[in-house]
This record gives C-alpha cells, sequence and structure tokens, in this order.
C-alpha cells in the first residue's frame, strides 16, 4: 500500500458553489482605433440625436427653410425639364418630385408645353414670361451686342399701293430691268425682293401686290421694311388698296414716302392725289406736314434720282445698323417647290450673317443651308444684314412670314419636332371635329344649312405655288352669308 501524500501536496476541494479552477482574466485587447482618431471623427461627422431619445433639452429645433426669392425667367415652347431646372438654380429631381406629385410621369429630358412649365416654375416662385425661341435668340444676341459691334445696314424700302400703279414698272425703271412683262395678266403675284446700288451704297427694295387677295402678303412687306414707297398714280388717285398699303405701314410704324407715279399723262391731276392723301393724314412737306411727296414717270424715268436721294436721307436719319457677327436671323418673304431644286424660301436677313452649311429653324422646318442665291441668280457663300437670297436644303415649305434663325442642329430639331407634333394634334382635331357622313350632309342640304358655291379659278391663280391662300381666303370671303 503506497504512502500517503504530505498534506501540502494534497488537492484542493472544490467548495460549494464554487469552480474547481479559477480562469485567468482575459488579457485585454488593442483597440481597432485610436481614441483621438475616433473624437475626431465624430467632431467631423456629428450624428444627429434622435428626437425623443436621451436629454430633450439638448436638441435644437430645426428651423424651416427660407423662402426663394422671385426669379425672373423666359421659357420657350418645348423647354425640358433639365433647361427649366438651370433657369429655376434647383434641382431636376425636386421639379421631377413636384410633377409626380400631380401625376405627371416624366423625365429629365422630355418637353414639357407652355401651361405646364408656367405651372411648374410659379411652385418655386419664378416669374415667367414665355417667348418663342426665335425671340429668346434675338435677346441673348441682343444683350451681347455692343456699339462696337454695331455696323451700317442698307435699308429695306418696300413698295405698296393699289393693282395697276405702277409699283413693279417702278422698280424695273431703277434696276433697268423688264420685270412687270413676265407677269401673268400684269398683276405681281410675288413678293419680289432686290438689292440696287446707289452712289456706292446698296439699298433693298421689296415689291409687294396690289391686287385685294394679296392683303396678307402686304402686311408681311409692312413688317419687314424700315421705309415704305407708297406709289399713287396721278390719273387714278387714291383707291381701295392704297388705304390699306397706309393702314399697313402706319401699324408697323414706318415712315412713309409718296410717289405719285404717271405724271407723264395728260389726265394726270398731282395736286388732287396730294389733297386725296392729306385727308387720310398724309400732309406733303411742301404744305408744313411731315410726309415727303416725289413726282416720278416711271415710263420716261423722271425723279427717280430725286425718290432715291430722299429714301437715302430718310436711312439716315433712322442710323440703321445691325449686327454681322451674330448668327444669321430674318424674314421668309415667299417659298415654293422648285421641281429640279426642291423646296426654296426667299429670305431676307435682318441681323447676322447667314453662311453656306448653317443649321437653321424657319417656323416648324428644320434645315441645312445647302446653297445661297442672291437675286440676281448668282451663287454666295454668305449674306449679311439687309440682304435677300434664296436658300436651299429646306425638309420643307415654310409659311411666308415666319421667322428664321440660326442655331444649332440638336436644339433646333428638339423645337421643330415640338413644332410639328402640335401641328398634328390641331390637324387631328380639326378633322375630327368637322367630319361628317353623307347622311348629316343630306340633312344639312335639306335644311339649308350648307350652301353650294360655284368658284371659276381663273387661270393666273394656278400659276404659281404663293397665289393659292390669297385666292382660297378671297373665295371665302366671297361666299353668301
Amino acid at each position: 500500500m503506497l504512502p500517503a501524500p504530505p498534506p501540502d501536496k494534497m488537492p484542493s476541494r472544490a467548495e460549494p458553489g464554487k469552480p474547481l479552477y479559477t480562469r485567468r482574466p482575459t488579457q485585454r485587447q488593442r483597440p481597432g482605433s485610436d481614441k483621438r482618431e475616433m473624437e475626431g471623427e465624430r467632431k467631423l461627422h456629428p450624428t444627429r440625436q434622435r428626437p425623443g431619445a436621451g436629454d430633450r433639452r439638448s436638441v435644437m429645433p430645426v428651423a424651416p427653410p427660407e423662402p426663394r426669392a422671385p426669379r425672373d425667367i423666359n421659357i420657350t415652347e418645348g423647354i425640358t425639364i433639365r433647361e427649366l431646372a438651370e433657369k429655376l438654380d434647383v434641382r431636376a429631381k425636386d421639379l421631377l418630385k413636384v410633377l409626380l406629385d400631380k401625376g405627371i410621369f416624366a423625365s429629365i429630358n422630355q418637353a414639357l408645353d407652355s401651361p405646364t412649365a408656367t405651372q411648374l416654375a410659379e411652385s418655386f416662385n419664378g416669374v415667367v414670361t414665355v417667348v418663342s425661341f426665335e425671340d429668346e435668340m434675338m435677346l441673348e444676341v441682343a444683350k451681347e451686342e455692343t456699339k462696337e459691334n454695331l455696323k451700317p445696314r442698307p435699308p429695306v424700302v418696300t413698295v405698296m399701293g393699289h393693282v395697276d400703279h405702277g409699283k413693279t414698272s417702278l422698280l424695273d425703271a431703277i434696276r433697268s430691268e423688264d420685270v412687270a412683262a413676265g407677269e401673268a395678266g400684269g398683276i405681281t403675284q410675288h413678293i419680289g425682293a432686290y438689292k440696287i446700288q446707289v452712289n456706292d451704297r446698296a439699298v433693298v427694295f421689296v415689291d409687294t401686290p396690289g391686287h385685294e387677295a394679296f392683303t396678307r402678303m402686304r402686311a408681311r412687306g409692312a413688317k419687314v421694311t424700315d421705309i415704305v414707297v407708297l406709289v399713287v398714280a396721278a390719273d387714278d388717285g387714291v383707291m381701295p388698296q392704297t388705304k390699306e398699303a397706309i393702314d399697313h405701314a402706319k401699324a408697323a410704324n414706318v415712315p412713309m414716302i409718296v410717289a405719285i407715279n404717271k405724271i407723264d399723262k395728260p389726265e394726270a391731276q398731282v395736286e388732287r392725289v396730294k389733297r386725296q392723301l392729306s385727308d387720310l393724314g398724309l400732309m406733303p412737306a411742301e404744305w408744313g406736314g411731315d410726309t415727303e411727296f416725289v413726282e416720278v414717270s416711271a415710263k420716261q424715268k423722271k425723279g427717280l434720282d430725286r425718290l432715291l436721294e430722299i429714301i437715302l436721307l430718310v436711312a439716315d436719319l433712322r442710323e440703321l445698323k445691325a449686327n454681322p457677327d451674330a448668327p444669321g436671323a430674318g424674314t421668309v418673304l415667299e417659298s415654293r417647290v422648285d421641281k429640279g431644286r426642291g423646296p426654296v424660301a426667299t429670305i431676307l436677313i435682318q441681323n447676322g450673317t447667314l453662311k453656306a452649311g448653317d443649321f437653321f429653324i424657319c417656323g416648324a422646318v428644320f434645315g441645312k443651308v445647302r446653297a445661297l442665291f442672291d437675286d440676281h441668280g448668282r451663287s454666295i457663300k454668305e449674306a449679311g444684314p439687309s440682304t435677300p437670297v434664296e436658300v436651299l436644303g429646306l425638309q420643307g415649305v415654310p409659311e411666308a412670314g415666319d421667322h428664321f434663325q440660326v442655331t444649332d442642329e440638336a436644339k433646333a430639331r428638339h423645337i421643330v419636332d415640338y413644332r410639328q407634333g402640335k401641328q398634328r394634334d390641331a390637324q387631328l382635331r380639326a378633322s375630327a371635329g368637322g367630319r361628317i357622313t353623307l347622311d348629316q350632309l343630306h340633312e344639312q342640304l335639306k335644311t339649308g344649312e350648307v350652301k353650294e358655291l360655284g368658284v371659276v379659278m381663273s387661270k393666273f391663280s394656278a400659276k404659281c405655288c404663293p397665289s393659292f391662300p390669297p385666292t382660297r381666303s378671297s373665295s371665302r370671303s366671297s361666299a353668301p352669308a
């Protein structure tokens, strides 16, 4: 039997409720980040305390956002949400949120109509002015213009008056060319634009029709002009279209020069014409008025130098200037479809310079200048202010009177697509609203609501494209009530 171990070598017995062996305390681990680093991070990125947690007295109240100051902006048709956000100086997603609250799902590049864009801008305290794209371009160009950029430009003179009073013959005498002989029935049906050199200075003449069916053409001619030359025949006196031409010139607020034509005829009565015009508010300068009267004869070429001298004098008094370095802008005088060249537009450049290869917008028509021709049919590379040109490269036929503006390709295509979409919607609404069946037409004929009007179209009205709208409008106005 083995001897018992000494008492100091005996294993200790476990006390009740205590473990037999005690665990060693774990060694304190090194923190992953320094305390100073954590305090610096807390200072750089403070954490917001949730309201209601911890000490309520330490929670600072959040101030409401300051109201936005009113902001004046100009918007055009088809403005995108991105462009509107830039004008308002807000985030695009804020505009999208407002549209989403109204139930409108849109993307950042989606075009907005004018009422929607106006309401959206007003919700961000914007003061909106709706302008066309051409007007906005003119405003941007005007902001950048200085006195050094503005250069003198030739005056634009529009010749107006009654039919067969010798307007085209007077221009032929000035240009020494015969244009009136080639016109159907001796009646002008186009707006002709010509550039003439007078004593080393250029003058642009715009010839307008005098027939009663061409009221809109005369109105367009008065809008693009600087000076109006009113031609009155000495043997006929004041006629209905003469009064209409005076009204157009007064509405355009341009000075008038009266040219009394056909003074070579034995039945000419110059004093009677002066009395008739003075009754209409055109007092001759020799009678104490402010309207210049010139007696001319297109057939014998009398008084032409005096007429041109007065035109240049009036132009000098108006101090006509333009910026040739700006993008080209102008007005469409007339347009047609040429059999070999496609859509052709006669454009009067009013500001800037138009060059071959420029992209442009013309109403609802997009195009790129493929070729330029002057009033003599010669090919040119560029056209400055107060220059009439024929432009090739249009994708359609624009309306006469539309504004012409050179711009970048992407913006021009965007505006044209928007305008063409609006035109298609208007045509669909018009066709859907005016569609009737044969039975309904028969009932209207029985009750007398629809009347039949026989119209005979004359030969000269069908010879050229610009004659159709005036003939159609005149036929509608002559329909029985």
